[in-house]
């Protein structure tokens, strides 16, 4: 048996004022967003932006349906919605923002399982790795250089693909 060590690195800031400029611009529009969520069973308002290569930024948020699960993530609307419409463009980083009506949340709030799998496939479709924002207790702000780091055993699109 062999050992295998894997490592991520976090960065933290402790206030939005210590994002650069691009980055808090995006990271309220994360916030803008989650504030238009439709949360009306869970009370769990997500909202995500991205900043795609002509700094254009797309925006989505969490849309609940009493037919559970026949709702769909901020994450996955942000990106379905910007592929759709730019198909040929990169993204260059994605920041997510979220908040409890009912509970202040102690940790950092990340993507689910599967928005981190749709976030993985267009990073691996990308040019460059995706930097990814976070919130975390007391207004902090976590972030990853890569949604690999989020994801780092994840499926890839070339298991299932036929080999030439």
């Amino acid at each position: 048996m062999k050992d295998l060590q894997q490592t991520t690195s976090l960065k933290w800031f402790e206030s939005e004022q210590e994002l650069q400029e691009h980055d808090l611009e995006l990271y309220v529009a994360a916030k803008n967003a989650a504030n238009k969520a439709y949360a009306a069973y869970s009370g769990f308002h997500v909202g995500c932006a991205l900043r795609l290569d002509d700094n254009s930024i797309f925006i989505g948020n969490n849309q609940e349906n009493i037919a559970f699960p026949s709702g769909l993530c901020a994450e996955r609307v942000a990106l379905f919605a910007a592929k759709a419409n730019h198909p040929d463009k990169s993204i260059k980083s994605i920041a997510i923002y979220a908040y409890s009506e009912h509970a202040k949340h102690a940790g950092v709030v990340s993507p689910c399982g599967g928005c981190r799998q749709v976030m993985i496939e267009y990073e691996q479709n990308n040019p460059h790795p995706i930097p990814v924002f976070m919130p975390g207790p007391n207004h902090t702000i976590y972030m990853v250089d890569s949604v690999a780091a989020l994801l780092p055993f994840f499926f890839e699109s070339k298991a299932v693909k036929k080999q030439s």
